[in-house]
């Protein structure tokens, strides 16, 4: 079936003709696994990409999506308050793939979203690693509040609403441990921030006694006059005083007038910088499993404040004029479903690969650099290497290209010098080039049969990406060899001190 609210296109026959696949269309089967700090859950789609006909590099864009299955909804398990139960995990994605009838080597493509609290747990690091090996040839691990913001964004369907209504759209994407804001200009994501308010800030069982306190419940609870902590009872009064306290600070910062201490204590990121404020928003859309509340889709509790921060925001709501509250697309998974529709890019017409055993490759941190006319590309290179600490070239690289001005050969040549002299250093490396132009092949072969590099070489074009990127690159599709990456940001807390070995 097709989500309908999902924004696709059905090119006609008058203007493809038939299409082939792998020539100016191809398809993929992605899955996306968000690992959040209250739910997981998963999804499987079938991705439907086109050339884009209009663009210099001729790359491709996702244009369908068909779900082909939903899981249900997993409480996040815990062994312990800084201690995911990934054992539990694990065996419910594994049950996901079997009730889809679908097995790893079937995935092309995909997300893994480790998000909120969940991202601070000391094996989070341990449980991307085990997807990203063990769900399919093509998994990332992704993170972080802002790229956590912008995946429920699209995942919603509130890009979509600003795009198609050219409109100023506020996405609040409320999950257990953060709330996630994202300001959509006529499509565009303007700004994102987060704040730690959410449902699963703490969480008791079925005798009120809790079993979860994160750090900014405590200090909330705190500011109520009360302390608590695992172990000990939380009474319907507490339950009712948080609740309506973190609904209060959240209505203040989304109308844009909140400037206490208190609301800045919470704030993960910065806040959205010039925010207005409400009057200059045409739409608010809310997303993640506090919207289930919020809309009246759910109403049984899970040992935890959503039933009450959903009342308290649907109250707010009720007061604003008809037609500024819309319905997303999707709700609880929101971000699992952007993170298909919004990570995944592909190369443009000529890439360059010596050695495809060097695909699929993983978390690769990207060095953009961009080329200015007047500077001589070894400068350019030194000045990046040194914007990251990075003292020399070395594995796990992807060093990313802007040519800004004129391309022609004695500059390409210039370029390939340079990246020959620093990739000589660690000639065992793979070295991985991204190039926006359309030049990835012309790149490639003076590096390899002029200037005889001894690393193996991967280089891309048509592919955007930034400072903090990191990006998965897949095995080569179809018989134009088409090259999928997913773009994405890693933001893990210290290192798993009891590591399980890699497989």
């Amino acid at each position: 079936m097709h989500d309908a609210d999902f924004d696709h296109e059905h090119p006609s026959e008058f203007e493809f003709g038939e299409e082939i696949e792998g020539l100016e269309m191809f398809t993929l089967i992605s899955v996306g696994i968000d690992i959040g700090s209250s739910t997981s859950h998963l999804v499987f789609s079938r991705l439907t990409l086109r050339r884009d006909s209009g663009n210099y590099s001729g790359r491709f864009k996702v244009t369908e999506r068909e779900l082909l299955y939903r899981s249900g909804i997993l409480l996040t398990p815990y062994l312990s308050e800084t201690r995911i139960d990934i054992d539990r995990v694990k065996a419910f994605v594994r049950n996901a793939y079997q009730e889809a009838g679908l097995k790893r080597d079937d995935i092309d493509t995909g997300v893994v979203v480790i998000t909120g609290e969940a991202l601070k747990k000391e094996n989070a690091q341990r449980i991307a690693n085990f997807f990203a090996v063990d769900s399919g040839k093509f998994i990332c691990a992704s993170a972080g509040p802002h790229h956590e913001a912008l995946l429920a964004a699209y995942g919603c369907g509130a890009v979509a609403l600003s795009r198609q209504q050219q409109a100023t759209v506020l996405n609040v994407d409320m999950g257990g441990g953060t709330t996630k804001l994202s300001l959509i200009d006529h499509g565009t994501v303007t700004q994102t921030a987060s704040i730690s308010i959410g449902a699963r800030l703490v969480a008791f069982d079925e005798n009120n006694v809790l079993t979860r306190v994160e750090h900014a419940g405590e200090r909330l609870m705190a500011h109520c006059g009360h302390q608590i902590k695992v172990g000990k009872i939380i009474t319907e009064e507490q339950k009712d005083q948080l609740g309506k306290l973190m609904a209060k600070i959240l209505v203040a910062v989304i109308e844009g007038n909140d400037n206490s201490d208190l609301a800045a204590s919470l704030m993960v990121t910065p806040p959205l910088n010039g925010y207005p404020g409400l009057v200059d928003v045409d739409h608010i859309v809310f997303s993640g499993g506090v919207s289930e509340h919020i809309y009246g889709c759910a109403t049984a509790a899970y040992g935890d404040l959503g039933p009450i921060l959903g009342a308290e925001l649907a109250t707010f709501l009720s007061t604003l004029p008809d037609g500024k509250l819309c319905e997303p697309a999707e709700r609880i998974r929101a971000t699992v479903i952007g993170a298909g529709e919004y990570t995944v890019q592909a190369s443009g017409n000529t890439s360059y690969i010596s050695g495809k055993h060097q695909l699929p490759a993983y978390a690769l941190k990207v060095i953009p650099v961009p080329l200015r006319e007047n500077q001589p590309p070894a400068h350019a290179l030194q000045d990046a290497f040194t914007k990251f600490d990075l003292r020399e070239f070395g594995p796990g690289l992807a060093l990313a290209f802007s040519i800004y001005g004129d391309i022609h050969y004695g500059r390409l040549r210039e370029l390939a010098n340079a990246v020959a002299q620093i990739a000589s250093i660690a000639p065992d490396a793979p070295l991985y080039i991204l190039l926006e132009q359309d030049v990835a092949k012309s790149l490639g072969g003076i590096l390899e049969e002029e200037l005889r590099i001894r690393n193996t070489l991967v280089a891309i074009d048509g592919i955007a990406v930034g400072d903090l990127d990191y990006i998965d690159i897949g095995s080569p599709m179809g018989f134009t060899e088409v090259i999928p990456v997913t773009v994405k940001s890693l933001l893990f807390p210290t290192a798993d001190p009891d590591p399980e070995p890699q497989r």
